[in-house]
């Protein structure tokens, strides 16, 4: 569901300023220059669960700024305004109504989006805008806030709250206490029920060597200690081997699946686990591939540890495998070269019986589940990407290559970024996974998933000029061509008071 929100208005009526207002610290920078703010810059609003755009003013033209550059920043606005739910249209209510902002409410109106009047500026009620004035806009009931004072801000908050409606459970914020959800998936007997135990203490889950003991997915609940000294709230889903569809015996097999997969759906971080002594199987790439189709971050963990030090034990054992550190290494190897689809995803060798490594399991699904709040940098996203692309070309499908004009996070468990590019069908899977290896890499997001959101351009009838997505398009390509060459650098979490 989309739940983006963007402030637009011509320059200088206060948009950054409300834009930090709203999210309760100082993120655009705010300066009475007009056109300082050029980027869409976002941020996660917690109390509202959802996303906010400060845009850069619409109809600037200065002096110092390129033709290229304002251009650009304008196709940027275009953007925020096409991708968002709902627009907050900001006036000035000491300046009055302008030509320009009739101009941009007659553009707003033409949107597909909701859109809000704001009137900013409504410090000590001498405004100069007549309300008349304003509804003469056909844009509704205006609201009439002070972005300096904070006047008028839970009207415009229980504004927002109305026109997104209520936040959807899946995309509710995570409160510091809410218990992170795991799972442990894989086949029949390869330890799942006792890794429970070991992190339980306890033998609350009945365990045994005959395979599909567990049929039921399991809930409970208990608390780690991690490095840090702090106790952080588990639930754990114990869930039955998953067989192949193609394998199932009985209907007790049948929805025994089902509710493992279901588990998959309800937890935060997934453990996929493999045996020791089997290697990857057809199986475990099946499992895993249910984890990645529902977009969850996965801890890969290699039980049974022990069976392999026991082993070694024994002469002539193993053989062909010079020593335990050896067999390890092309575990791993043969491991990532089966499972390419979950790209740093961090790998563990355990030892349910013994206790061997346990612990790090549980360190590792802390970190993956805060590193699923961070928020990607808009323009450090498009150098990487643009990077990536210059490094390796995408194959040249039709006589043409799949091409990025413009990338912009939106949206967090899994990352998602919208892709605006020439053609969707251009991007290969392939292509698709070192694009994602490379996020994941620079980001350091081992074990976090990430979706892209292809937008792509209207095809182009040859002898027609560009219009819509296309000419929004090579404006993003100018607009980046300028900024590398006038604003090196990243300053969109900077203010002039810092």
């Amino acid at each position: 569901m989309n739940r983006t929100v963007a402030i637009v208005g011509r320059p200088n009526v206060g948009k950054s300023r409300l834009f930090n207002r709203l999210a309760g610290k100082r993120i655009s920078i705010v300066h009475d220059q007009p056109g300082v703010t050029r980027d869409v810059i976002s941020t996660e609003v917690a109390d509202g669960a959802y996303t906010l755009l400060d845009t850069g003013g619409l109809g600037y033209r200065g002096h110092d700024t390129p033709a290229a550059l304002t251009k650009a920043s304008e196709a940027q606005v275009d953007f925020a305004i096409e991708t968002s739910a709902l627009i907050l249209f900001v006036i000035d209510g000491l300046e009055g109504l302008t030509a320009l902002d009739e101009r941009i409410a007659s553009r707003l109106r033409r949107s597909k989006s909701k859109v809000r009047l704001v009137i900013n500026k409504a410090d000590f009620g001498d405004e100069k805008i007549e309300l008349a004035e304003a509804y003469r806009l056909g844009l509704g009931e205006p609201l009439q806030v002070s972005a300096e004072h904070g006047r008028g801000e839970p009207e415009l908050r229980a504004a927002i709250a109305e026109a997104l409606g209520p936040v959807p459970p899946d995309e509710a914020p995570r409160d510091a206490k809410t218990p992170l959800g795991v799972c442990f998936i894989g086949r029949p007997n390869v330890g799942k029920s006792s890794l429970s135990n070991r992190l339980l203490q306890s033998e609350r889950l009945i365990v045994s060597e005959v395979p599909g003991t567990t049929r039921d997915a399991v809930e409970l609940s208990f608390e780690f200690r991690g490095r840090n000294g702090q106790l952080y709230p588990f639930r754990l889903i114990d869930t039955a081997g998953i067989k192949a569809a193609t394998k199932l015996a009985s209907p007790v097999e049948y929805f025994s699946r089902l509710r493992s997969l279901d588990a998959i759906k309800r937890t935060d971080v997934v453990f996929l686990v493999l045996d020791a002594m089997d290697g990857v199987t057809q199986q475990d790439k099946a499992i895993a591939g249910e984890a990645v189709k529902e977009h969850k971050p996965i801890v890969v963990v290699v039980n049974k540890w022990d069976l392999v030090k026991e082993t070694f034990k024994r002469p002539g054992s193993l053989s062909e495998f010079k020593n335990e550190r050896d067999y390890r290494e092309k575990y791993e190897k043969a491991l990532f070269d089966r499972l390419y689809f979950t790209p740093g995803s961090p790998l563990i060798f355990v030892s349910a019986l013994s206790g061997y490594e346990v612990d790090r399991m549980l360190n590792a699904a802390v970190k993956l589940n805060r590193q699923q709040d961070l928020k990607l940098p808009t323009a450090r996203l498009n150098r990487l990407l643009q990077y990536l692309t210059e490094r390796t070309p995408p194959p040249a499908i039709g006589g043409r290559r799949f091409r990025i004009y413009y990338a912009t996070q939106t949206g967090n468990r899994p990352f998602r970024i919208r892709l605006f590019c020439n053609r969707e069908e251009k991007l290969t899977e392939q292509y698709r996974r070192y694009l994602e290896a490379g996020i994941v890499e620079e980001f350091d997001l081992a074990g976090c998933p990430v979706y892209f959101d292809l937008v792509g351009k209207e095809k182009h009838v040859p002898g027609t000029p560009y219009t819509g997505k296309a000419a929004k398009a090579e404006a993003h390509v100018a607009k980046w061509k300028a900024r590398e060459s006038e604003e090196p650098g990243d300053f969109s979490h900077e203010t002039l008071e810092d």
